[in-house]
């Protein structure tokens, strides 16, 4: 079924129903492979695939919302994020700040602060996403970067903190 949804893609034959479908399907490869597709669906609802048990379905979740700009999925990404009470599964931490970054909503920001604390690829990923917020809490948050014990996340806070 999940190869079914692909082939109907590539074929320009995949409808929001048959999208719709899939998400409610039993097998979370199906659900995920979905999700991946729902981002060039913009009707499809995937937010509440955003609860799912699977944390396959989760993560490609976020990206999907992520990839479509949802503005209205802001809170409940926002949810998955705290390490001590979020989402239990690291991956999906990060693609939910992924998607936070994304969006670039201010509701957003304090979520992808948060994240700060997280482990190093969920840091990474939220110094990264602190590119698409402006304000004195969003350097501050890049500028708390360039003390990280991480690399890459100094550098990625170096690149976005150096001029031109």
């Amino acid at each position: 079924r999940s190869s079914a949804l692909g082939a109907l893609e590539r074929l320009g034959g995949l409808r929001h129903h048959d999208l719709s479908a899939a998400l409610a399907d039993p097998s979370a490869t199906v659900r995920r492979r979905a999700c991946e597709l729902a981002a060039g669906h913009a009707g499809v609802p995937v937010l509440p695939l955003l609860a799912d048990p699977d944390a396959s379905v989760v993560e490609m979740a976020g990206w999907a919302l992520g990839e479509r700009r949802e503005r209205a999925a802001v809170p409940a990404l926002a949810a998955l994020v705290p390490a001590a009470s979020g989402h239990a599964d690291p991956l999906c931490r990060e693609a939910a700040v992924a998607a936070l970054g994304a969006i670039g909503d201010q509701e957003g920001l304090a979520a992808v602060l948060l994240s700060l604390d997280d482990k190093p690829a969920v840091r990474r990923r939220a110094a990264a996403a602190l590119a698409a917020f402006d304000g004195e809490a969003a350097e501050a948050g890049l500028r708390r970067c360039l003390e990280d014990r991480d690399w890459q996340v100094r550098q990625v806070a170096e690149d976005l903190l150096s001029p031109g």
